[in-house]
């Protein structure tokens, strides 16, 4: 979603860089220029306007991560021949073996 954000930031600039440069009279005005134009002004501007999606992206994927490590620990605990205490269904402990 961040990405896509991002994309349509750029897109968005484009049209208006290349829209501006052919009102103010500039009938060749390359595409290109606009684009290269609308990247460099768009890359700190999405930084700043989609501040809530990057934060949101960047918590899902440290998620991602920390379950991938606690999964990987697992696995490596059960082929040493150890039983993983992993907590199971939302982090809350097993009732049956708790007891």
């Amino acid at each position: 979603m961040y990405v896509l954000a991002r994309l349509a930031l750029v897109a968005a600039l484009t049209v208006v860089i290349y829209g501006t440069g052919r009102l103010l009279g500039i009938a060749d005005f390359p595409l290109l220029v606009a684009l290269m134009f609308a990247m460099v002004i768009g890359l700190p501007l999405g930084i700043w306007v989609f501040a809530p999606l990057r934060r949101r992206a960047t918590e899902s994927i440290a998620a991602f991560d920390e379950r991938r490590r606690r999964d990987r620990a697992e696995l490596q605990a059960r082929l040493r021949g150890e039983t993983p205490n992993r907590p199971k269904h939302g982090g809350q402990p097993d009732r049956k073996t708790d007891r």
